[in-house]
């Protein structure tokens, strides 16, 4: 079966299946899911014969910084060297852009995946934190 990767967005519908099929879940309007996606700065777009079977993207300021998101392959489609080719597109991508810094979140267990690429967990003393929500928010 051929598999054909295109620097292009997917159809909105096919995204969402797609990011439904991995059990993700979120708070956004599948509008919204779909408006973010749209503003990335890199986005890898995976087809079997028409059908979205994979996905991945980048959000850049393109020259410094970068983070790889929503790396999804259709759990039929798992296993093929698909997810493999995505991550490799996307560095590739940061690399051809001489990105220093290139971050992402994995979903849970899937670390080992990401170290083969060179990627490594941040020691729980390491610095940063993470957002989420404004403070009266997260009081309720």
């Amino acid at each position: 079966m051929k598999i054909e990767y295109r620097e292009s967005l997917p159809d909105q519908k096919d995204f969402i299946h797609l990011y439904h099929s991995a059990g993700w879940t979120n708070p956004l309007s599948e509008e919204q899911l779909y408006r973010a996606i749209s503003q990335s700065w890199y986005t890898l777009s995976v087809y079997a014969v028409e059908q979205l079977v994979g996905f991945g993207r980048i959000i850049s300021d393109g020259i410094y910084q970068a983070l790889l998101c929503d790396v999804i392959v259709l759990p039929g489609y798992q296993n093929r060297g698909i997810g493999k080719n995505i991550v490799q597109r996307l560095l590739h991508k940061c690399q051809s852009n001489q990105i220093v810094m290139v971050l992402l979140f994995s979903a849970k267990g899937k670390a080992d995946f990401y170290k083969k690429f060179g990627f490594v967990e941040r020691s729980a003393d390491a610095p940063g934190m993470w957002w989420h929500g404004f403070p009266e928010e997260n009081e309720k």
